[in-house]
């Protein structure tokens, strides 16, 4: 018999009481989430903000509302991606609507980049400008970053900052789109969280059973 004050019913189990089953990692309905700073969109999104926030500051009146405006689009598209990116483990309808956010933030900085140019009659390199394939050329570097394009964003002539930015923000968008189409097939294959929720519900069930020598 046990000594007073142990608990020995804790260690009896009821008829049919089967312990809980622990759903394997890969089986979860809480997927592998975060990481933005490895995606590609972000890394170049990061250096379009950064690129901005300095050309901003040197060729766009501060107190004029385009300032705070492209600054806050670039700003939009980075933490977007982020944002995104965090939420995906919860939720795939809503890092497909921030990664959107994120993409159309970015297209109307394209449009303001732009706009700077063509009202001051300044060129917008051409695909085949010997600069763009210059820029395609350092996009293609292995962690490429801020330093890859520096040259050409602080460029003393806005025509040059502003189109390697354009360039930058281009690549960003193809990149974006790309990302959008994964995160729709991926939607369409494994559902949202409620579909995963469930799947998980089952397998912990049919674990149980599979368990329980008293089930039917």
């Amino acid at each position: 018999m046990p000594e007073k004050g142990t608990q020995a019913t804790q260690t009896t189990r009821t008829k049919g009481a089967v312990p809980l089953a622990r759903l394997p990692e890969s089986e979860g309905f809480i997927p592998t989430h975060g990481g933005y700073e490895h995606l590609i969109s972000f890394q170049k999104a990061r250096i379009v903000y950064d690129g901005t926030v300095r050309f901003c500051d040197r060729f766009v009146d501060r107190r004029s509302r385009t300032h705070d405006q492209m600054v806050q689009a670039a700003r939009s598209g980075k933490q977007n991606i982020l944002e995104g990116s965090q939420a995906s483990g919860t939720s795939k309808e809503t890092e497909l609507k921030l990664t959107n956010v994120a993409r159309a933030s970015l297209e109307e900085l394209l449009e303001d980049y732009r706009d700077f140019l063509r009202v001051r009659n300044l060129e917008e390199w051409a695909k085949d400008h010997p600069y763009t394939q210059r820029l395609r050329e350092l996009n293609r570097q292995s962690n490429a970053n801020y330093e890859t394009f520096k040259k050409g964003i602080e460029h003393g002539d806005p025509a040059i900052a502003a189109n390697v930015l354009i360039g930058l923000i281009r690549l960003t968008n193809y990149l974006l789109d790309q990302q959008l189409r994964r995160l729709e097939q991926d939607f369409l294959k494994e559902g949202g969280l409620r579909e995963r929720m469930s799947r998980a519900r089952l397998a912990v069930r049919a674990r149980q059973q599979g368990n329980n020598p008293y089930a039917t």
